[in-house]
């Protein structure tokens, strides 16, 4: 404790200490979050602990090199068990499922190729994974790709890459579009059996009839009408949205996924594995799983989103008389922030707001790959939170932190100089190194002593000119009289 600290204040000066050593510059919101933590206040105490928190870390980034290294080592050793413990409990996540038994487990990983992977997928991925080695299973790749709008082999591409890079291999890979036909079959023996019916209503009459619990006028469609209007379907008699191919369910469910979902639709898109073979697609909620049962599958790892639509899922394979596999739910991983969303991301690159799937700004793997995330540390990541249900929402920093770990010991001291390129006569360094972070310069050459990079930094060559993020364009040289590198 500093003199004249009180015991709060003291709190809040260990956790702005660490995150200032750990990220170059403490950041207030993890500062307090972890101070809220220690200190269970009431709410009305916590705006005055926002106000402690921000003099503290102002305090603690005003302090030198040698000063902060001087206040870590008073907390070191708390540290060090705290991170123990907590490495501890990390190491005890269950990863197992009731009923499991070794030698009798399949799962899937069920991509949609419409983007790029992400660290969301990460953690159910390498979940999957954990459990295949715990059963002596298998882990199959399932590509869900029965959206001819938005599915590119680009995104299967970029997903088996990242899969490559992230050390997953398969024990089998197939594609939901190879089953249509056999889903075609299924869907005969829905109508058949008056569980599915042809509806024309439109999207806005449907919408409001599941909203109110009411049925349509074709949900009492006898199965000879609708098996003459299925066919019209497949033979390209209806445009686009002009007929679907429904759940005859129970539209007063109190589960409104029960209340007759959409099956099949018609899109004339050209799709990038089946060409234009086919013109009738399924939904995941018909084909998934249906899929799931004629491959063999006896686990279905998904998130705690997909919850309301397990009722369904078991409902569609009870109507076709199909063997049901094991649903677990757990919680999607989410990083503070961050977007995931395919839709969003396709729309800041179109924007010009981002330079692709793989901009380093982004949580997908191939971003985080050119940020120098090692896939070690989103697996670490990934399991962290276990196999609950309760929400996974964390900061980046998180994720940064497992990395740091890894990268640190090996990374290589590189000794340069640099000058700004023209046009660039100022900036503000903020580097993790053997460096003042924060320091201001104003001339027009700088001298690192010691930056640590990742090892691809080798392919620079001298008289580049680099782009340092949040600083400025560089010319790049040697600074040693031994070689661009002194190793």
């Amino acid at each position: 404790m500093m003199p004249g600290e009180t015991d709060v204040e003291a709190i809040v000066r260990k956790h702005a200490v660490r995150n200032a050593m750990e990220y170059g510059r403490a950041m207030e919101g993890p500062v307090l979050s972890k101070s809220m933590q220690e200190l269970p206040l009431p709410k009305p105490e916590v705006r005055a602990l926002a106000l402690m928190v921000k003099k503290v870390v102002g305090e603690v980034n005003s302090l030198g090199k040698e000063e902060l290294e001087k206040q870590y080592r008073v907390y070191a050793e708390e540290f060090r068990e705290a991170d123990a413990r907590k490495a501890e409990a990390s190491s005890r996540h269950n990863f197992s499922i009731n009923g499991a038994s070794s030698g009798n487990f399949t799962t899937r990983f069920p991509p949609e190729p419409a983007g790029y992977m992400h660290v969301g997928h990460a953690k159910p991925l390498f979940i999957e994974d954990e459990l295949r080695k715990a059963y002596s299973g298998k882990l199959m790749l399932y590509f869900d790709d029965t959206n001819p709008d938005k599915e590119r082999q680009e995104f299967v591409d970029a997903f088996k890459k990242d899969f490559l890079w992230l050390g997953i291999k398969f024990d089998g890979e197939y594609y939901a579009s190879d089953s249509i036909p056999v889903l075609y079959e299924y869907a005969s023996k829905a109508i058949s059996a008056a569980k599915a019916y042809v509806c024309s209503c439109s999207p806005d009459s449907i919408s409001s009839d599941r909203a109110a619990g009411k049925g349509c006028i074709h949900k009492a469609q006898d199965p000879n009408t609708n098996s003459r209007l299925w066919k019209k379907m497949l033979d390209g008699d209806f445009g686009d949205n002009e007929a679907i191919l429904r759940f005859n369910a129970d539209m007063s469910a109190a589960n409104t996924t029960l209340r007759d979902p959409t099956l099949f639709r018609i899109k004339r898109a050209e799709h990038y594995r089946q060409a234009r073979r086919f013109i009738v697609w399924p939904t995941y909620d018909f084909c998934t799983p249906i899929v799931d049962s004629l491959n063999g599958v006896t686990d279905v790892i998904r998130s705690k989103e997909y919850e309301m639509r397990d009722e369904l899922y078991f409902a569609v394979l009870d109507s076709l008389g199909l063997r049901k596999p094991r649903i677990t739910s757990i919680s999607r991983l989410k990083i503070t922030n961050n977007l995931t969303a395919k839709r969003k991301i396709r729309q800041l690159i179109q924007e010009g707001k981002v330079e692709g799937w793989d901009d380093p700004r982004l949580v997908t793997i191939s971003g985080l790959r050119k940020r120098g995330v090692r896939p070690s540390a989103i697996r670490e990541f990934s399991l962290s939170s276990g196999m609950g249900t309760s929400e996974s929402v964390v900061e980046i920093g998180k994720l940064l932190g497992c990395n740091r770990k890894l990268v640190e010991p090996q990374a290589l001291p590189l000794r340069y100089s640099y000058s700004p390129a023209p046009g660039y006569t100022e900036c503000k360094l903020m580097l993790i190194g053997d460096l003042m972070n924060g320091e201001e310069f104003n001339d027009n050459s700088l001298t690192l002593r010691t930056v640590y990079v990742e090892e691809s930094a080798k392919q620079l060559k001298e008289g580049s000119i680099i782009k340092l993020k949040g600083i400025g364009l560089f010319n790049l040289y040697d600074a040693t009289g031994m070689g661009f590198y002194s190793l």
